[in-house]
Formats: structure tokens, C-alpha cells, sequence
């Protein structure tokens, strides 16, 4: 087994750390943040992860795993993966001084023959930047490898320990089969290529993605217009092996750290370099708008919502996850208080402190019975498995008014009948009677 450092403790760096020491490698993690790395030292993870904890614990415990805040004055390690963050910048594109700062200080206390490993998402051409670098640090020569991420969150050590492929871009072989033996015990396929195209792996995958995602929220407010069921209609589609079923959920939209930066990047690389991406713009403009739409949806259901209660459940910008970057669930709690309702929100992971310094003045709840208390319309905004298998009768006996905005269509509808609830949900029939399709009706007219 082999040597490893890691760099910054976010994410993508802690997971990658945890994995690839439960794998049997020896992992050096180095984070600025002296309170991070106390937390991580300790095996203790700094986000809510699924089954992170335990594998920082085993891994410490076993003494494969260490954290430190500064960094050693030589690396012990020949292999050195970057996994700092790459914020949005004010422009749109990814802000990778992060980057520049860490491979600076990285490349001054290698030792010869190692390899850098970027991991953060960076625009195309980051890797030679990187490469030109360490040219110019005058230090010892090493090899620069691009090894895009692809995890999600709420899944991310699954993800890891069972990747669909893995993706290593580098004009060194020999660099790029050193770095792949670390994921040997895993058996995936490795696809090696340029850097440039790794890179641009990990933004297409991304932007596809979330495309699928606006996609079928624009199908859905067809099959509203038009009276059709949305989950039939992707249900349908996914059968089709060219098209798949994996997200084609039709709801609320996406968030959280990845996709809003990534697409908007990507958007922004095309157009500095003279493309067009109207595609990807598009992407970005049905995203934004399906918050507009379960806004929307709660204002036809309750009427007039200054000084309406509105209980909003969930905040993480999906289930499985205290991530709230970026989150459709806050995005629709700031709209519904610009209209002046009275917004209560409770989410099973999200400290309240967080949720209230993202959207301020809004009222957190420590359970779903006290936010659903007196409000004229529960959102489910996040599917969190709690909200699905909610004792709705319950619910029925606390709230003001008996309606449901089902914004990630999570829920059965007849269980929301039968307490009680007027049902409302995204590109779906609900209990509402469908409308007459207006072909059908000039059909009808002219027979």
C-alpha cells in the first residue's frame, strides 16, 4: 500500500482521505482550519455524511488516517492529492486561488518523482497552469495528474468504493498508472486521457445531469398544461436503456455546491472562448424558474400570503445531507417571506442556526408537528424519509388548513387524501380532476 496526502478537509478531501485509508493506505490530511482538523482528529466528521464518522474513527484508530493544520516541511508521501474548494466567482467561473495557493506550498516540500493529484473541480487548462508551476517553483520535477470527482452527497462512500469509472488525465503513463493502483483493490475502469479532458469529463457530466433535471421540470409543466402524470411520464422514459431513470425526478430543482457552480463555469469557459452555450443557459433558466412555480403553487392553494403561516419541511438542498449551498427548500422559504408569509422551517440534520443565518427572520422548528402548528400550507421541500413516512393524521390535527404542496412529488397521494389533505404536487393530477387538453376539447366541439 502506498503514501498519501491530502489537501483540505472539505468534502471531497475528507471522504477521499476516509476511503482510501480503509483501503489500507497510509493518508496525511492537511487543512488550514485548526477546528476541522480537531474534529476530523478525533474521527468526528464536519458534515453530515452517511457512514463518514465511522470510517474516520477506524481509520485514526488503526493509525492510517492523521490531520494536521500546517504543513510538514517535506512530504513523507510521493503522492499528493489537491481536494481544496473552488468557489463561484462574482464573474461566474470557479475561483481556484485555493488551488494556486496549495500547489505553491505543495510543490516546495516535495520530494522527487512525486505526483500532484488535482481532485477540485477546475476549469479546463488548470492542469497545465499547475504543470507551468511547477516548472517555475525551481523545486524538485514532479508529474501532475487530473482525477475528477464524482461524488454525491448523501452517498459519497458508496460512490467511492464503487465508482462507475474512474477518470485519470495526464501526458505522464507512468504518473497516471502509479495513481490508479492506489484505486486497485477496487476493480473499476480506469479511463485515461489527456488532463484538459478530465477535466472537461467532470463539467459535462455535471451540466448533463442537471440538464436531465431541468428537463423533466419542464416536462412537467407541460403534463400540468396538458392534464398528463409526470412520474408516469418519466417512468416511462426510464425504461429506455438509452435514456435511464436516475434523475428524472421532477420537483423543486437542483442546488447544493456542485451543479450551480459547475454549469454556470462551464457556461462561462464557453462563452470567454466564443461558444454559444444557450443550452446550458437554458439549464440554468428552468431551474431558477421551478422555485417560481412552487411558489406559485402555495399562492393558488392559500390565496393571499402576507401574514399567511407556511410550514416549509426540509432545508439541505436534497435528502441524506446537512448541505444547504444553494438549496431550492431556502430559495422558496426567502420567496414566500418577500410575499410576507410567516415561514416556520424544520429539517432533520440542519442546525437551526444555519438555516436562520441563510434566511434571515424565518422561525426554525424542532419538529415537524411545531412547524406544521396553525400553518394554512405544508411544503415538503426536501425528501428526507422522515417526511415520507410522516403520521399525517397528525399533521392534519395541528395545521390551520388541510393542504399539501408536495414539491418533490416524495409523497402518496391517497395517504394525503385520506387524512384529509387538499394535495397539490409537481406535474402530477393530485386529487385535483385533471383539465381537458384544449385539442381534445376542439375535438369534442367539432364532432
Amino acid at each position: 500500500m502506498s503514501r498519501i496526502a491530502v489537501i483540505g478537509c472539505g468534502y471531497v478531501g475528507a471522504v477521499s482521505a476516509a476511503c482510501f485509508a480503509h483501503l489500507g493506505h497510509e493518508v496525511e490530511c492537511v487543512d488550514t482550519d485548526p477546528e476541522r482538523v480537531a474534529l476530523l482528529d478525533a474521527g468526528r466528521s464536519p458534515i453530515h455524511e452517511p457512514g463518514l464518522d465511522e470510517l474516520l474513527r477506524t481509520g485514526v484508530a488503526a493509525g492510517r488516517l492523521s490531520f494536521r493544520s500546517t504543513y510538514p516541511d517535506r512530504f513523507a508521501a510521493r503522492i499528493v492529492f489537491i481536494a481544496v474548494n473552488t468557489p463561484e466567482s462574482q464573474e461566474g467561473a470557479a475561483d481556484i486561488r485555493a488551488v494556486r495557493d496549495a500547489v505553491t506550498a505543495v510543490a516546495a516540500r516535495l520530494q522527487p518523482g512525486s505526483i500532484i493529484v488535482n481532485k477540485s473541480t477546475v476549469p479546463i487548462g488548470t492542469g497545465d497552469l499547475v504543470v507551468g508551476m511547477a516548472r517555475r517553483s525551481g523545486q524538485c520535477p514532479f508529474a501532475v495528474v487530473s482525477n475528477p470527482e464524482f461524488l454525491r452527497e448523501g452517498s459519497a462512500i458508496s460512490d467511492f468504493m464503487n465508482p462507475d469509472r474512474i477518470v485519470l488525465g495526464s501526458d505522464d503513463r507512468v504518473a497516471i498508472d502509479r495513481v490508479a493502483d492506489l484505486y486497485g483493490p477496487l476493480e473499476a475502469h480506469v479511463q485515461r486521457v489527456d488532463i484538459r479532458t478530465a477535466e472537461m469529463i467532470k463539467y459535462a457530466s455535471n451540466a448533463f445531469l442537471a440538464t436531465k433535471i431541468s428537463f423533466i421540470n419542464e416536462i412537467a409543466a407541460i403534463c400540468e398544461a396538458l392534464g398528463a402524470d409526470v412520474a408516469e411520464v418519466a417512468r416511462g422514459m426510464g425504461m429506455d436503456s438509452r435514456i435511464g431513470h436516475q434523475f428524472l425526478s421532477a420537483g423543486l430543482g437542483w442546488g447544493g455546491s456542485c451543479f450551480p457552480k459547475d454549469v454556470k463555469a462551464l457556461a462561462h469557459m464557453a462563452a470567454v472562448h466564443g461558444a454559444h452555450p444557450q443550452l446550458l443557459r437554458s439549464v440554468m433558466e428552468i431551474n431558477r424558474d421551478q422555485q417560481f412555480r412552487a411558489l406559485q403553487k402555495v399562492r393558488e392553494a392559500v390565496g393571499v400570503l402576507d401574514d399567511a403561516r407556511v410550514a416549509i419541511l426540509g432545508a439541505s438542498f436534497k435528502a441524506n445531507t446537512d448541505d444547504i449551498r444553494n438549496s431550492p427548500a431556502l430559495a422558496l422559504a426567502s420567496l414566500l417571506q418577500l410575499e410576507g408569509a410567516r415561514v416556520t422551517v424544520y429539517d432533520p440534520v440542519v442546525q437551526a442556526r444555519r438555516v436562520q443565518d441563510a434566511v434571515p427572520g424565518v422561525a426554525v422548528a424542532a419538529s415537524v408537528l411545531e412547524a406544521a402548528r396553525d400553518a394554512e400550507a405544508v411544503v415538503l421541500a426536501t425528501d428526507w424519509l422522515e417526511f415520507q413516512l410522516l403520521d399525517w393524521q397528525a399533521v392534519a390535527r395541528v395545521v390551520a388548513r388541510p393542504v399539501v404542496i408536495d414539491a418533490r412529488n416524495a409523497l402518496e397521494p391517497r395517504t394525503l387524501a385520506a387524512a384529509g389533505f387538499e394535495y397539490r404536487c409537481i406535474g402530477r393530477p393530485g386529487n385535483k380532476q385533471r383539465p381537458a387538453p384544449a385539442a381534445l376539447e376542439q375535438l369534442e366541439v367539432s364532432a
